[in-house]
């Protein structure tokens, strides 16, 4: 049996490490917002020359005068994701071509653009702020009406932990924040509140059981009987993100970076974070009982 409760201090201590430094990046430095939520124009192309690099289409479109530009390869070395902040210039798409034409000759296909206005963008970034508070909130209550209030408490701080490390390392690395982020950050909501009730469903089966052991030894051994399982799906869950990661192009990059930081994050906070509020808040067999009682 691995003797998890021996390091709940040190990884408190960790957490709440890594939690003041996430809120002060986000705070001060904050977070990289794609073109989903500050608006701006995203433009794929596909070149018919293979003599044609991102460092040379890029070096063109900066002599535009667009502002932030964002060229990068896309599927394959002949495909490009182009990336531009909002432009006043109604005629900008027709103008790029004209200008990639002159300067490469008639050799690319404009595959697709999309434009974002900057009311549409706010309104996106407030819905993304409200799906992630409104799910927060119906965890919190989802578990305190399934559990106790300690277990809601616990399951709620584990899941808080999650986002905001997640998000605090996005903003350190300068990685784009888009709506695919928003939806990572939500399926790790789930993914870790998953991780977390299974453990949770084992330590009150155990507080029935075993009336004499104390609950800072019992989430070891609940944690223990579920360890397999745990491991199993963070495992087979990692191996499909890191070949979408790997594999699966740049547009989907950020997503399953993301919910890679997620799973990683989650399987931590169902044992060092959940847990350990159970041991702090001297969770026993009558909280059970008392609880049961009023069922």
């Amino acid at each position: 049996m691995i003797a998890f409760n021996k390091y709940y201090n040190q990884f408190n201590i960790l957490s709440i490490t890594l939690v003041i430094v996430s809120l002060l990046l986000l705070t001060f430095k904050g977070l990289n917002f794609g073109i989903d939520f500050k608006g701006g124009t995203l433009i794929e192309l596909r070149s018919m020359d293979s003599k044609i690099n991102v460092a040379t289409l890029r070096d063109n479109l900066n002599s535009m005068n667009l502002g932030d530009v964002s060229v990068k390869n896309f599927g394959n070395s002949t495909d490009y994701l182009i990336k531009f902040e909002n432009n006043n210039n109604k005629n900008i798409i027709k103008d790029i071509k004209v200008n990639l034409d002159k300067s490469f000759g008639n050799n690319f296909d404009f595959r697709r653009v999309e434009n974002v206005g900057p009311k549409v963008s706010s309104e996106l970034l407030r819905s993304g702020i409200i799906a992630i508070s409104v799910a927060l909130a119906l965890m919190l209550i989802y578990i305190w009406i399934r559990f106790e209030w300690q277990f809601s408490l616990g399951a709620i701080s584990a899941l808080f932990h999650d986002v905001i490390v997640t998000l605090g390392l996005f903003s350190l690395l300068g990685l784009e924040i888009n709506l695919s982020i928003i939806a990572a950050v939500l399926t790790i909501v789930g993914y870790s509140m998953n991780d977390t009730v299974v453990i949770f469903d084992r330590v009150r089966e155990n507080l029935r059981k075993y009336s004499d052991i104390k609950i800072f030894d019992l989430t070891n051994i609940s944690i223990n009987e579920t360890l397999s399982r745990t491991l199993i799906t963070s495992a087979t869950t990692l191996l499909a993100l890191l070949s979408i990661f790997f594999f699966g192009g740049e547009v989907l990059k950020g997503f399953s970076l993301a919910m890679i930081f997620g799973v990683i994050f989650g399987t931590y906070s169902s044992i060092y974070i959940a847990n350990t509020i159970l041991v702090r808040l001297k969770v026993s067999q009558k909280t059970i009982l008392k609880d049961d009682d009023k069922n």
